[in-house]
């Protein structure tokens, strides 16, 4: 049986597919993880400014800093059980422990009324995969690249799936595309058991009568390798992996590169590309190859983010999506350099450096995080106010620092290629190999190509009204932390609206779970939409649209705080078009001057009256047509600036309405108006006017006008 089972799947296939499955699980974990602890670290932010009795206990997304610190400390266990494995590591039944860890945890993390939370179950899982690393490396070390890029490739098509988002991490989703709800606690159950079952065929495979000789196939890792690791690991879960990302950071077209990007990360599984990059640096002496394969990774990344298309011969070439999906090729062949084969007597820290890469992987992570909340650093109270003159001005520094904290990790991610002499690890393999890669390749390319297309949209023509809103998502949070974007699209079902402007948009941050969410709202209501970036490509403004756009573009704004834009998107109900301007201004921050911020303000709002005059004076030949802006204003009605709006030939529908009908921004302590639509005088007529009250998707309201067409 065992000899019939070897000849037809050979002796690593059933250990490759759990491999795979290990790796897409604490890829998932780890994505779901980073997410939860920013979302309930800014919930137990937000809970510990109020008084305790004022917050309702069944507060959506309320957590107690008790709760988080609880969750933090846990961090701690995380990465120092896995160090057990400098002792425990040779013991045979280890692996099997950690595998069923990994099931189980997976589960819990949607089982419903589970003894442990959704982020608790996380945190183990992510030990688990830690675990299962350092095994792989000292136990089955030529399988440790299989577990990064069938686990990224996975996850990748299951986003495809999900629209960038991954359904799997709820138990019931809705299939955009089909319609149908998936019962995924059922399919994680299957894969899990799934797993445990590959397992136990593969060592049983793998197994040799103790009278055989048995392949040495430890491995070991450096210091090296362990620092390589942690910075692969951090490009791939922020950039690399996530096509959404890709195409957001250089305004590449999503159907195109989600694919695209299964295909360059799949692609180094496949033998014949391992022989052609081995060909490439070969030619270089060892003491060169690494610096030569650094230097073009850099350029990758560097053109990748800086030059977003190039016009050839009238055609517009995407180059930065390219030139980063080339990157994810180049990047995911590292994998092979991190882990080489054990010496005899050789002693094995692999657990160790491990740990020390997941470190980095963290301290890579704060990074990213600060170069887009730089503009929310506050200075230290008493007595910790004498760090004042270095840690926050040190946070603040992030602005603008996307692309070098990209560059820092590529060094550290080709580090090990840099510092080794051993032969190069890219090598060819069987024709069995070549064709079960080639099999993979092309069915995850084509489930990720089909689901990746756009949902055809049924266009909103030559009606008697269009009715407009305007809607900060606040990245997808409520007041209090709780993730809900389908609350968000429920309440612009609810509001009506054909056209929708939308503040505070990412499409792939890590903060926000790795979603695009300008797409997944565009699918998930069959609007069009179009998005313009303000901070690093992953942050900005958004129009979801059912009226056809013919024309966008956008500009950013003088910003003391949070670098802030104005978004043009022009679209064509009738004959005419109407031009729609979006924008965000820069906030009212406790712990600041008044005047400052105004100030702020003030500049942001003269440059978007310049903008506009600008394009009146190019597109109109002085004529104002049909025009409308709108946004987050962050600031009340009866304030100097929103008055300077109305004397400059702005009207507002709202005017007249009650503070309450009217409020826009909707806390637990405070209710205000800061979201506005104003028409400019005399181009349009407003028919109606409305505020969803009763929707705390976001801490922000949806507020909407209605306009006459004929």
């Amino acid at each position: 049986m065992k000899s019939r089972l070897s000849a037809l799947f050979g002796t690593n296939t059933f250990s490759i597919i759990e491999v795979a499955l290990s790796g897409l699980f604490f890829v998932q974990a780890l994505r779901f993880l980073v997410g939860a602890l920013y979302s309930r670290t800014s919930s137990a932010s937000v809970y510990s400014s109020f008084p305790e009795a004022l917050v309702p206990p069944n507060t959506l997304g309320l957590v107690t800093p008790q709760a988080i610190s609880s969750e933090l400390t846990f961090l701690g266990v995380v990465l120092a059980v896995p160090l057990l494995l400098l002792i425990l590591g040779r013991l045979r039944f280890m692996p099997f422990v950690v595998v069923i860890l990994m099931a189980v945890s997976r589960v819990l993390m949607l089982l419903p009324d589970a003894p442990i939370n959704a982020v608790i179950a996380s945190q183990w899982v992510v030990m688990g995969g830690i675990m299962c690393i350092i095994l792989l490396v000292m136990q089955r070390g030529h399988l440790f690249p299989y577990f990064f890029v069938l686990g990224f490739a996975l996850d990748q098509v299951i986003r495809s799936i999900g629209n960038t988002q991954d359904p799997s991490l709820s138990a019931n989703y809705l299939d955009l595309q089909s319609g149908l709800y998936i019962d995924y606690l059922s399919i994680q159950i299957g894969l899990s058991i799934a797993m445990v079952i590959f397992y136990l065929l593969g060592r049983w495979l793998q197994s040799t009568p103790k009278d055989s000789p048995t392949p040495s196939r430890s491995g070991v890792m450096t210091l090296w390798g362990g620092i390589g690791f942690g910075a692969l690991l951090f490009l791939q879960v922020s950039l690399l992996a996530l096509p959404n990302a890709v195409t957001g950071r250089t305004n590449g077209d999503y159907a195109l590169f989600a694919p695209l990007l299964i295909l360059a990360t799949l692609a180094p599984l496949v033998p014949w590309v391992r022989r052609q990059a081995r060909a490439l640096i070969a030619s270089f002496e060892t003491q060169t190859r690494g610096w030569i394969w650094l230097i073009l990774m850099a350029l990758l990344m560097i053109v990748g983010v800086r030059i977003q298309r190039v016009s050839v011969g009238g055609f517009e070439f995407q180059l930065g999506a390219f030139t980063l999906t080339l990157a994810q090729l180049g990047m995911n062949l590292l994998w092979w350099w991190f882990v080489r084969p054990k010496g005899e007597r050789e002693r094995n820290f692999s657990g160790l450096w491990v740990v020390i890469g997941a470190l980095l992987f963290g301290m890579f992570i704060v990074f990213d995080l600060f170069t887009y909340d730089y503009a929310f650093v506050r200075n230290f109270a008493p007595p910790l106010d004498t760090l004042n003159a270095v840690i926050p001005p040190l946070l603040r520094g992030f602005r603008g620092l996307g692309l070098g904290i990209i560059l820092l990790a590529s060094f550290f991610a080709v580090l090990p290629m840099l510092q080794s002499k051993q032969a190069i690890p890219w090598v060819g393999g069987k024709w069995r190999e070549t064709l079960t890669s080639l099999f993979i390749t092309v069915v995850f390319v084509g489930v990720g190509a089909y689901y990746a297309q756009p949902i055809a949209v049924i266009p909103t023509l030559n009606v008697d009204e269009v009715r407009i809103a305007t809607y900060n998502i606040h990245a997808g949070y409520s007041e209090f932390y709780d993730y809900n974007l389908e609350g968000i699209a429920q309440s612009i079902i609810q509001s009506g609206a054909d056209v929708v402007l939308l503040q505070e948009v990412e499409r792939g941050r890590l903060t926000s779970f790795g979603v695009d969410q300008s797409l997944w709202l565009a699918r998930r209501l069959k609007m069009d939409r179009r998005f313009y970036a303000t901070n690093e490509g992953l942050l900005g403004l958004a129009v979801l649209s059912k009226v056809p756009i013919v024309f966008d573009d956008g500009a950013l704004l003088p910003s003391l705080d949070q670098q802030t834009g104005l978004q043009r998107v022009q679209i064509r109900p009738d004959e005419g078009t109407i031009t729609l301007y979006n924008t965000l201004l820069g906030l009212l921050l406790e712990g600041e001057t008044i005047e400052d911020r105004e100030r702020n303000q003030q500049a942001q709002l003269s440059t978007i009256f310049s903008i506009i005059e600008t394009h009146i004076e190019r597109d109109y030949n002085g004529q104002v047509g049909r025009m409308i802006l709108g946004g987050t204003f962050h600031n009340i009605p009866d304030s100097q600036l929103i008055d300077q709006l109305r004397q400059t030939g702005f009207t507002d529908p709202f005017a007249g309405t009650t503070p309450l009908d009217s409020a826009t921004l909707v806390r637990l302590d405070r209710q205000a108006r800061i979201d506005y639509l104003w028409i400019w005088a005399g181009s349009l007529r407003s028919s109606g006017r409305g505020v969803i009250l009763d929707n705390p998707a976001s801490d922000h309201r949806i507020a909407f006008i209605g306009i006459e067409i004929r």
